[in-house]
This record gives structure tokens, C-alpha cells and sequence, in this order.
């Protein structure tokens, strides 16, 4: 049953989809994670594993940069694949000195100037997209278990990496509230609710555009394990 984006046959991906935006993320965790890992997609690259992590079985795959691309594999999966909960692990940007190279935030609203929603499905939502509050309520769960400390907030989802004003992500820190920015899940959050299911957001903090400190790109491949410890807990 292939899409145009995803090469899986019937009943290879699981409920519960991790997805990092880097493919290449996707593979650390399948080798890295998971057993008995079956890769179910490598169309344009987007690479897709499924496999079992404490004997339940869970998939990952890559959503590749920007609301657009989310939204396409997100709709994919949830619409023709069965998919019932997908949870963006991904880097973010601070907008706030309070936080840290590192940690780990968990999105409760996406504040965006995007019409995505309106474009998608003809359907003015405001400018906040929502995660699923169960999914959320589960993932702190597993954190608390875990000992991984989590900051909730708002982030703001941007349709543009360079933006040529510098002090945009300040304005938007004072009066939004939005502590983080990142690409994905305003798209994310909003295909889920149209489709009736759920989705999650964690996301590891890549750089700070306040203190300027940042990480290197291998290191956002590979040293985001908190997030991915957390979502991982929720393969049942």
C-alpha cells in the first residue's frame, strides 16, 4: 500500500511513530534503540525503521525540515498507515537565556504565522495548534520515571530558518510567550486533530539566540538521547 512518499506495505508500521526531522536521526535510533528493525521506507531518503524497543513494537522515521514536509508524511501515516499517535523529536532554538544547550521542553501549544491550517483544510483555527493532552500527560510520566527533568511551554513554529530581522524571536518571546522556535508542529498538530488522532512534540535545545551558544550538527544527530528516551517509553 504505497503512497506517494512512503514505499511501506499494509501493516509494517506501527501504532506510535517517532519522528525526527533528520532521516539520519531516525537511523541512530533504530540501531541505536530498537530490535529486530525492519526498514519500511527510503523513498527520497525519508528513511523508515520499525522495530521493538522492551519487546513492543514501535517505528521512526525522518519528517524532513518544515511544515510542509511534516505535513505530507504526517498525513501519509495517519491517513493511509493506520498510525495513531506520531511524537516530534526534534532541536529547537531558545528565546529565553533561561534555558540551556540540552534541555528538554514539551510543546502544550505551536503559535505560528503560518496559514497551514486555513490552506490545508479551508478552516480558520486562531494562531495556536495543540498536542494531544493525554499523549502529553503520558509522555511526563515516562519523564518522571526517568528522572529527566521537562520544561512545558509555548513554542513558535516558523516558516523561515533566516529570517533577515535578528530581533523577530525576542517580539515574539514578549508577546507570545513562546520560550523556543522550531519548523514542525503547528503543521503536525494540526493534521492530527483534522484526521481524528493524536500527536505529541519533544524538543531538545539545539541553540540559544540569546546567549548564542549552539551545537554542532553531529551533535544534533546524535546526543538528543533524553527526548528519544522519553518517547520511546510510550511503545506499547
Amino acid at each position: 500500500m504505497a503512497t506517494a512518499h512512503i514505499e511501506a506495505k499494509e501493516g509494517v508500521i506501527a501504532k506510535t511513530v517517532l519522528m525526527p526531522g533528520d532521516p539520519l536521526r531516525a537511523k541512530f535510533i533504530a540501531d541505536t534503540y530498537l530490535e529486530n528493525v525492519v526498514q519500511f521506507n527510503n523513498v527520497r531518503g525519508m528513511l523508515g525503521f520499525t522495530g521493538t524497543y522492551n519487546g513492543k513494537t514501535i517505528s521512526v522515521m525522518g519528517s524532513g525540515m518544515g511544515m510542509p514536509s511534516i505535513g505530507i508524511y504526517s498525513y501519509e501515516l495517519y491517513k493511509f498507515y493506520g498510525v495513531e499517535n506520531i511524537v516530534r523529536i526534534g532541536s529547537c532554538g531558545a528565546y529565553t537565556a533561561d534555558l540551556d544547550l540540552y534541555d528538554v521542553l514539551l510543546v502544550d501549544r505551536a503559535w505560528s504565522e503560518s496559514t497551514y491550517p486555513e490552506t490545508q483544510s479551508g478552516v480558520e483555527t486562531g494562531e495556536y495548534t495543540f498536542p494531544d493532552e493525554t499523549l502529553n500527560e503520558e509522555l511526563l510520566v515516562v519523564a518522571k520515571e526517568l528522572n529527566i527533568p521537562v520544561t512545558k511551554g509555548t513554542i513558535h513554529s516558523s516558516d523561515v530558518f533566516y529570517r533577515e530581522d535578528r530581533t523577530v524571536g525576542q517580539k515574539i518571546f514578549k508577546e507570545k510567550n513562546a520560550i523556543a522556535v522550531e519548523m514542525e508542529s503547528f503543521a503536525l498538530f494540526h493534521n492530527a486533530k483534522v484526521l481524528g488522532k493524536k500527536a505529541a512534540c519533544l524538543l531538545t535545545v539545539s541553540d540559544n539566540l540569546v546567549t548564542q551558544q549552539e551545537t554542532t550538527s553531529e551533535e544534533r544527530q546524535n546526543a538528543f538521547t533524553k527526548m528519544m528516551d522519553i518517547a520511546l517509553g510510550l511503545a506499547k
